[in-house]
Order: structure tokens, then sequence, then C-alpha cells
């Protein structure tokens, strides 16, 4: 978003150090046919190839991302614990 407090640089490497498994999800959930096609992608994308759509695709995948830690949270809370993640899967 536009308005973020993080520049393209920062929320790139967010993006990177991040887990893309919620980032995905909220894609495939909340998104267009489009965005959930690429939320697929994403989630089976490689290391190299997940940074050649977040730097393609900054603005609308940071977004996402920033939606998908919500549902993080939101799963969190709802199963009472602190936050699992993927269940321990490593991507």
């Amino acid at each position: 978003m536009p308005d973020s407090p993080f520049t393209p640089e920062d929320r790139l490497a967010r993006l990177m150090a991040a887990e893309p498994y919620w980032t995905a999800r909220a894609m495939q959930e909340q998104g267009s046919r489009f965005y959930a096609a690429l939320g697929q992608a994403l989630d089976a994308a490689d290391l190299r190839n997940r940074r050649l759509l977040y730097v393609t695709w900054l603005d609308e995948i940071w977004d996402f991302y920033e939606r998908g830690l919500l549902l993080e949270a939101a799963e969190a809370e709802s199963l009472g614990g602190g936050s699992q993640g993927r269940g321990g899967e490593s991507g």
C-alpha cells in the first residue's frame, strides 16, 4: 500500500523473510481469481521465483501479506495458543 511506513526495500526484505503460507492463503481466500491463482503460484514457488513474484507485484502482495498476518492471528486465537504457523511445516 502506498501509505505503508516501510520502504519498498523494507517490504521486500520482510516478505522474503516471512513464510509465504499466510500470504498465499489470503490471496486464495480473499483475492479475485487472478490473485487466487497468483497465491497458488506463490505457495508453490521456490525462493528465486518467490522473489520474482514479490518484486513484480510488491504493492499487491504486501496488501495480502498484511491480510495474511490477520488470518494467522485469528487462527492462533481460535486455537487458543500462540502463532503456530503451518503446524510445523517448513517452506
